[in-house]
């Protein structure tokens, strides 16, 4: 596989990232990992200026990302919603494994190649940065509902936390470095070698049968439009047809969608265009997990669509909803998304939790 090589702003050539034993937490222990690259067939990767990457700080974002101590009731971790098996969703349509056991509103989304997420982050686009989403979990009082104080100071008691947290930004734990080490760490996630990667690089393993082809001249035509580019996201907002109506007087306003966000009655029932990068394990789909299959993700397309004021026009054109697919077209679909599926991600021990 072909890599661009990347030097974060200071960052070394060589990145060592720190994993720990949950059992032998010896500051000591380093686990040597591959240079922080990117795939050739990537674009450009332009580093945070205000939280670039360190190896010590990637190391410690890693640390907190499976700290089941993040949760108010020491029970949760970001990983607990994010599993690495499943490109670091959790395979439920709707989780209520957070503190409060309350249903959220929301699917869990998969982490994948966020270096690169622009124009918002979360369903809605609800958070700015990398930064502001790994600190919205903590303090939401159905998910990990922590004290952050409190956090610091459990934090604090551990014997390797503190001098963590000084190598990694040179003071002492505190609420903002917390989400700027979990987002270094969530910066290294990146997905790029699947079967459809070593296809376009032309690489070894990157054959794609009749169906899988086809499937590809499919995705072209009626996909790639907001799926877009190598990153299989336009990284925008887009109403496709799944609700007619976005009436919703509860307190969080989840069913406005990015209006929720904007308050423009335009945006009602958009959402966030998910990456279409490893789909094949990140459902239950669309932002609240309502198609379990990838089979009913496009017969909701083919044959499902609901048309309101704010259908993106790509749904909707000379006069018919949806797009028209037979039967044999649905499966060569299917087939070209299953190449999307990164195993070398799924499995990389750069990105899974240290265990003696």
């Amino acid at each position: 596989m072909r890599y661009r090589n990347i030097k974060f702003w200071s960052v070394l050539a060589a990145v060592t990232i720190f994993s720990f034993s949950c059992n032998d937490l010896d500051d000591s222990y380093q686990e040597p990992l591959l240079l922080v690259t990117i795939p050739d067939n990537f674009p450009q990767f332009t580093d945070s200026k205000t939280n670039p990457l360190t190896a010590d700080g990637i190391a410690l974002g890693k640390k907190l990302f499976f700290d089941k101590r993040l949760s108010g009731n020491n029970q949760i971790s970001c990983a607990t919603c994010h599993q690495q098996h499943l490109a670091f969703s959790d395979g439920l349509a709707l989780t209520s494994q957070g503190v409060s056991g309350n249903t959220l509103e929301r699917n869990s989304p998969a982490l994948i190649n966020l270096a690169w997420a622009e124009n918002g982050l979360f369903w809605d686009g609800g958070s700015n940065n990398l930064e502001s989403q790994a600190f919205a979990p903590l303090a939401h009082e159905d998910e990990m509902h922590q004290n952050l104080t409190e956090l610091i100071d459990e934090l604090n008691a551990d014997a390797n936390y503190p001098g963590l947290f000084s190598k990694a930004f040179g003071k002492a734990i505190n609420q903002a470095d917390i989400a700027k080490a979990i987002a270094q760490f969530e910066r290294t996630l990146i997905s790029g070698n699947s079967k459809y990667d070593k296809y376009v690089r032309g690489e070894l393993g990157g054959v794609l049968d009749q169906d899988e082809l086809k499937g590809l001249e499919l995705a072209r035509q009626l996909c790639f439009s907001c799926h877009a580019g190598v990153l299989m996201t336009d990284n925008l907002y887009h109403n496709n047809g799944i609700d007619i109506d976005f009436t919703d007087n509860t307190e969080l306003m989840m069913k406005r969608g990015r209006a929720r966000i904007t308050n423009n009655s335009e945006d009602l029932g958009k959402f966030r265009t998910p990456t279409l990068r490893n789909v094949e394990k990140t459902g239950p789909y669309m932002h609240d997990g309502r198609f379990i299959t990838l089979e009913a993700v496009i017969e909701h397309y083919s044959n499902g669509v609901l048309d309101s004021p704010t259908l993106d026009p790509l749904l909707k054109k000379d006069k018919k909803l949806g797009v028209t697919l037979s039967d044999t077209e649905k499966k060569q679909l299917i087939a070209f998304l299953k190449t999307l599926t990164d195993y070398q991600y799924l499995n990389d021990k750069r990105f899974s939790e240290y265990k003696q």
